[in-house]
């Protein structure tokens, strides 16, 4: 191999890294501290509104994370094997049956950023209520 690609390599291999694991640990660290921290503002003398409204973000939060891993996870394996295994072109069927799988899971990925509405539809009525309001508003216009 040439030296520069050897360096691509290692570079490729650091970006899968960096969006891959590290972004999930980052996403699933981060809403561990939010749950935890709605646990302690139960303890405080803090308004029952105010306590209500950061359950339901608190909610929101944790599940948009889980659905994050599920649609992220798939796609960070599948890039860390074909950076150990490259698929060679001279066996076309192999190549033929990556490329589908990558296309495949391209598609998954995208529903990452899909799914916020139906999330935040399914979990919080305060969402519901404005996203009506719009949908109404908008139908008048």
């Amino acid at each position: 191999m040439t030296s520069f690609t050897n360096r691509y390599v290692r570079f490729y291999s650091i970006q899968q890294i960096l969006y891959g694991p590290v972004q999930i640990a980052v996403s699933l660290l981060f809403s561990l501290l939010a749950f935890r921290n709605v646990r302690r503002i139960v303890r405080r003398q803090v308004p029952i509104v105010r306590r209500r409204l950061d359950r339901q973000m608190t909610a929101m939060i944790l599940t948009r994370v889980v659905f994050f891993v599920i649609f992220a996870l798939p796609f960070t394996i599948y890039r860390m094997y074909i950076i150990n295994n490259p698929p060679s072109r001279s066996n076309s069927l192999q190549y033929s049956i990556g490329l589908l799988l990558q296309t495949s899971l391209n598609y998954f990925i995208s529903l990452n950023n899909a799914s916020n509405f139906y999330i935040f539809m399914a979990i919080s009525s305060r969402y519901r209520r404005q996203v009506k309001c719009v949908l109404t508003l908008a139908l008048l216009i």
